[in-house]
């Protein structure tokens, strides 16, 4: 029985948040809110496919469609809003045997492409892969290009000194020996003022280095409100005033330290605090990774290879033709994967 890929209709939508929770590849941005969301912020068309064989799904791939001066691009994820991956997310393959599970890969993702060509026609396709989704054969076949990124992911465990027995000795020291007095650390759940004041320092500390922060206000008050459950702010005060935070994801396995920062002129080691009480309320809440969200950028990964993380690949698809240029540099520019 061969897999069709169409649009997804009614069912499927009320459905697509289903999927995303069975697949190991579904994050918080696969999501139908935040896809939503992503389209509303990013000027494109949002394609829900979904790949079924007979009754069954087998993948979805979410795609953007935008269309400048009659050329016709095609994200996944969308640039200039910061989500380091998306693609597809298949779904229904764990038990299979291999030649099984790669022949239904194989065809769900010919199906995928063949509606993006016939429906959209674009000039130029990139594709960012979640992390796990190793299999990038098809894509080779059909003419992608395929670069990796990577990120670094900590092994949550409910033994703290097990943890701290992998951070490097400055890391432990510091949320060891730090006065518990010295510090208040609030965790919210969807609270968009959190969330907003988190952001709006990450943009200050952009401006103190000459640099432009493209994440917009509007897109984290839209994030949060359509998907309270999945963001979790996190401040840090000292001497009761804002020190900073993190805007944190939550995938029901996966935290994801998405967008932060802390201000260097107080006494106490803020980041590394804020870190490791992030790791240890997601132990409580029985998660099982926390996703440093990039480590791509040399002058960041010392500080976030410190807490013993794994380093993992995720991988960058593109295909084009005399647009790939531009294109590519225009995505680079812009995506995330720090």
């Amino acid at each position: 029985m061969g897999i069709e890929v169409t649009h997804a209709d009614d069912a499927d939508l009320e459905r697509w948040n289903s999927y995303v929770d069975r697949s190991p590849h579904g994050t918080v941005f696969h999501r139908i809110e935040a896809l939503e969301t992503l389209a509303d912020h990013s000027g494109t068309e949002l394609h829900t496919l979904v790949g079924k064989k007979g009754q069954e799904t087998v993948g979805i791939f979410p795609v953007f469609e935008k269309t400048t001066a009659g050329v016709t691009t095609v994200f996944s994820p969308p640039p200039r809003l910061l989500v380091t991956y998306l693609g597809p997310a298949l779904l229904n393959f764990e038990k299979m045997k291999r030649r099984k599970a790669e022949k239904q890969h194989g065809r769900f993702v010919d199906g995928a492409l063949d509606w993006i060509d016939a429906e959209l026609d674009p000039r130029y396709t990139h594709v960012t892969t979640p992390v796990g989704y190793d299999d990038l054969r098809p894509y080779r076949w059909a003419g992608f290009e395929a670069t990796p990124g990577y990120t670094y992911r900590v092994d949550l465990d409910e033994d703290h000194d097990a943890m701290l027995a992998e951070f490097s000795s400055d890391a432990r020291r510091n949320v060891t020996n730090t006065d518990a007095d010295a510090y208040e650390i609030v965790t919210y759940e969807g609270d968009v003022d959190a969330a907003k004041r988190i952001r709006n320092r990450v943009e200050e500390r952009y401006g103190e280095q000459d640099k432009e922060y493209m994440l917009c206000e509007d897109f984290v008050v839209d994030l949060v409100e359509r998907l309270p459950e999945h963001v979790r702010p996190v401040e840090i005060y000292a001497d009761d005033e804002f020190a900073g935070g993190m805007i944190t994801l939550d995938d029901g396995d996966t935290v994801y330290r998405w967008q932060g920062s802390v201000r260097f002129d107080v006494d106490v080691p803020a980041n590394d605090l804020l870190d490791w009480h992030i790791m240890t309320d997601a132990v409580e809440r029985d998660r099982t990774q926390y996703d440093m969200v990039g480590a791509n950028t040399k002058r960041l990964n010392e500080y976030k290879s410190k807490f013993g993380p794994r380093l993992v690949a995720y991988h960058n698809l593109e295909r084009g033709g005399p647009v790939v240029k531009a294109g590519a540099a225009l995505y680079k520019r812009f995506s995330a994967g720090k």
